[in-house]
């Protein structure tokens, strides 16, 4: 039977530490870290991530600003806003909630953020600094699971890994991540031809494809570690669930994360450590 690796346990502890780090950080500069977030209109899951981002900021002591702006807000307008937080010097993160608007071109969005107040790690700077080896901000999803990996001290180097996903948010920066901890990398995706006999060859298999309970037990190697980034809804019971099914392979795994509870919970917190980072470089600077 697999262990069962808590994202949550571990963010709650990872977030009293930051409290306490927060707490010093006030004391020697005067100031709290200062995460404005931008949201657009009113998706029910973008609204749900921003409430969650607002309550991490809160139980940390982190400084929140949310700007609210409506679906119809022009690329000028939600430009201006981004301008005015790149010159506040009380601001040390910027995240604009994405998706955005079809009318609204997200890449320009993201370009137009100061690099060093990309929290989310998505401005071509960072991602730049990332394939380069050089010092930059981290994509908190990719981060996160690092982090969990490393926190049941799974050996990484050496290791035959298969992230299925792309994505330049999860798939991607996380496949790097992993390749410079010298595991062997295999990125899957939707043309991978015979995708079972590719996972099934992984010691650490990571899940990022975006369908509710995708992978199966005939998919992993017995003894591997599972790590699903998946958010998605069961479609016969409308319940959160990831991209693993997770009663299927439970007993065939070593380690694996659940949905809820596994690495959306570093998500967030890891968007507060890349915060209370840029302010470190700010106040230092």
């Amino acid at each position: 039977m697999a262990e069962v690796i808590s994202g949550k346990e571990l963010s709650l502890k990872k977030r009293d530490f930051m409290k306490n780090q927060v707490e010093m950080l006030e004391n020697k500069y005067g100031r709290k870290p200062h995460l404005a977030v931008i949201l657009v209109g009113d998706d029910p899951g973008s609204v749900s991530y921003v409430t969650g981002k607002e309550k991490a900021c809160n139980e940390i002591g982190i400084t929140n600003t949310t700007i609210k702006k409506p679906n119809d807000i022009t690329q000028e307008e939600l430009l201006e806003i981004i301008e005015e937080l790149n010159n506040n010097k009380s601001v040390d993160g910027i995240l604009v909630q994405l998706p955005l608007p079809k009318h609204i071109n997200q890449t320009f969005i993201i370009n137009s953020i100061r690099p060093d107040k990309d929290v989310d790690g998505f401005h071509p700077v960072n991602v730049a600094s990332l394939y380069l080896k050089q010092p930059g901000i981290i994509p908190c999803t990719p981060k996160g699971i690092m982090e969990v990996l490393d926190s049941v001290n799974i050996s990484i180097e050496g290791k035959r890994a298969v992230v299925i996903g792309r994505s330049n948010i999860v798939g991607l920066p996380v496949s790097k991540l992993m390749l410079d901890r010298n595991a062997t990398i295999t990125i899957a995706h939707s043309r991978t031809k015979d995708l079972a006999s590719v996972t099934k060859e992984a010691d650490i298999l990571i899940a990022a494809v975006g369908k509710p309970l995708f992978v199966k037990r005939d998919m992993v190697k017995e003894g591997a570690v599972v790590i699903d980034v998946g958010v998605n809804r069961n479609p016969e019971t409308g319940k959160l669930c990831g991209d693993v099914d997770f009663n299927d392979v439970l007993d065939k795994v070593s380690y694996i994360t659940k949905v809820p509870g596994g690495i959306g919970p570093m998500t967030i917190t890891c968007l507060m450590e890349n915060t209370i980072e840029c302010f470190i470089k700010h106040v230092e600077n």
